[in-house]
C-alpha cells in the first residue's frame, strides 16, 4: 500500500508499458470468469443441450489463451532471452519463465483436461446435484492456475518497480484480479453464501468469514494503492452487477423437463455480497496498524470483517427478500426452471436448524482472524514477488 503524496511531489503515473503476454492472462481470467457465471445461468435457464455452448467457449477459450501466451513466453526466454529476461524468472525442467507463466500454464492444462472428462461425466451421469462435481473441481483449480498466473505476473511488474514510482495501473491490474478471485470464491460457495435466504443462518457467516478475508487482506498487503481491498471488492462488485444487468436481457426457453417455472430470459446470478463495506473497513484498519504486527492486525481485522459483514447483510438481506428489490436493478427473485414457484423463495432458510448464536458468530471470528492472517502471510509472500 502507498500513501497519498505529500504536498509537492509526483503521484505515480497510471500509464505503465504492459507486455502483451499479460494482458492475454488478464484477458484469459476474464474470459474463464464470464464463462463459469455464463454457464451457470445456462443451467439454471435452459439445462444441458450441448457441451459446444458459448458459455463453454468463453471458458476453455481463457484456458488456451492463457496456456498460448505463457508457453510462447517461457519458449522465448528459455532460447532467445536476455540475462536480464532471464534474471526474473524460475527453472523448470531445463526451461526459464516467470512463476506466474509457469502457473497459467498449469492452470490451462487442467482446464483442457477437464474439457473431455466433463463431457464424459455429463453422459454417463446426467446432470450435476452439486457444482463442484470431479470434472468441475478440476476445471476450478485450472482457472484459479490462470488467474493466480495472471496476478502474480502483474505483481512481478508492480514489485520491479521502485516503491515511489510503481504505476498505478499495476495495482489496478492486481485489484482487478483479485475481484475475479471474489468471484470465484462467491461461486463455489453459492449454495453457502450465494443467495440472500441463507443469511441468517451460522453457516452463512463463517464460510463467508473463512473464504473471503485471506484475498481481501492479501490485497491490502500486496497491492500498491491507497484502498487496495476496496478497490478489489469494488470490482468484484461490478463484475458481478453487469453479469446480473446483461443475462437478463438474454432470452432463454428451457430444454429439459420437467419445467416448473417456464423463463423467457436468462436466470442471472445473485446479487453479490456487499465487501466493499467490510474492505473499507479493512482498509481502514490496515492503514492504522500498519506492518509488523501481524498477529495483532490479523485479529483486529478478522473481527472488523466479521462486525461489519454481519451487520450489513444480514440486514440488506432483509431488503434482499422484499417485494421492493424485485425489479431489473436488484436482479432477484429468479429462479431455475425446475424449481417450483411458492413462498419459500421470501423466506430465509435454515434459520431454525443452524441459528445464529454467540457459539456460531466464535466459531466465525476464529476463522475470520485465521483467514486474515493467511491473508497477510499470502500479501507478505505476493510483496515479495519479482520473478
Amino acid at each position: 500500500m502507498t500513501a497519498a503524496a505529500p504536498p509537492g511531489t509526483r503521484s505515480p503515473p497510471l500509464a505503465a508499458h504492459l507486455p502483451w503476454y499479460v494482458a492475454a492472462t488478464l484477458v484469459a481470467a476474464t474470459s474463464a470468469k464470464v464463462g463459469i457465471i455464463w454457464d451457470i445461468s445456462w443451467h439454471r435457464s435452459i439445462g444441458r443441450d450441448t457441451f459446444w455452448t458459448p458459455a463453454h467457449a468463453a471458458i476453455y477459450l481463457g484456458g488456451v489463451l492463457a496456456g498460448l501466451a505463457c508457453g510462447w513466453l517461457v519458449l522465448r526466454t528459455s532460447f532467445a532471452g536476455t540475462a536480464e529476461d532471464r534474471a526474473a524468472t524460475v527453472g523448470f525442467w531445463g526451461f526459464r519463465g516467470p512463476l506466474g507463466a509457469w502457473v497459467c500454464i498449469w492452470g490451462a492444462f487442467a482446464m483442457i483436461t477437464s474439457a473431455p472428462f466433463d463431457n464424459w461425466w455429463h453422459n454417463a451421469y446426467g446432470l450435476d446435484v452439486k457444482v463442484l462435481s470431479p470434472p468441475h473441481v478440476i476445471l476450478a483449480l485450472g482457472i484459479w492456475g490462470i488467474q493466480l498466473g495472471s496476478l502474480f505476473l502483474v505483481l512481478s511488474l508492480q514489485n520491479r518497480s521502485p516503491a515511489e514510482r510503481a504505476p498505478r495501473l499495476y495495482g489496478l491490474l492486481a485489484a482487478y484480479v483479485i475481484g475475479i478471485l471474489l468471484q470465484n470464491a462467491a461461486t463455489i460457495g453459492i449454495e453457502q453464501i450465494g443467495f440472500p435466504n441463507v443469511a441468517h443462518n451460522a453457516g452463512y457467516y463463517q464460510v463467508a468469514c473463512g473464504a473471503v478475508p485471506i484475498l481481501l487482506v492479501a490485497a491490502g498487503r500486496a497491492v500498491r494503492l491507497r484502498w487496495p481491498a476496496t478497490t478489489a471488492a469494488l470490482v468484484y462488485m461490478a463484475f458481478s452487477l453487469g453479469m446480473i444487468w446483461i443475462l437478463q436481457l438474454a432470452p432463454a426457453t428451457p430444454k429439459l423437463a420437467p419445467v416448473f417455472n417456464p423463463l423467457t430470459h436468462m436466470v442471472p446470478p445473485p446479487f453479490p455480497l456487499l465487501l466493499v463495506v467490510p474492505a473499507l473497513a479493512i482498509d481502514l484498519v490496515m492503514q492504522r496498524v500498519g506492518p509488523g504486527r501481524d498477529w495483532w492486525l490479523s485479529a483486529l481485522v478478522g473481527l472488523a470483517f466479521l462486525a461489519v459483514f454481519f451487520v450489513a447483510q444480514w440486514f440488506f438481506t432483509e431488503f434482499l427478500l422484499s417485494p421492493r428489490s424485485h425489479n431489473f436493478l436488484f436482479g432477484v427473485d429468479h429462479w431455475d426452471y425446475s424449481s417450483r414457484p411458492g413462498p419459500w423463495r421470501y423466506r430465509f432458510w435454515r434459520a431454525e436448524t443452524d441459528p445464529v448464536t454467540a457459539r456460531a458468530l466464535a466459531i466465525a471470528a476464529l476463522l475470520a482472524v485465521l483467514s486474515a492472517r493467511l491473508g497477510l502471510w499470502w500479501g507478505n509472500w505476493m510483496a515479495r514477488l519479482r520473478r
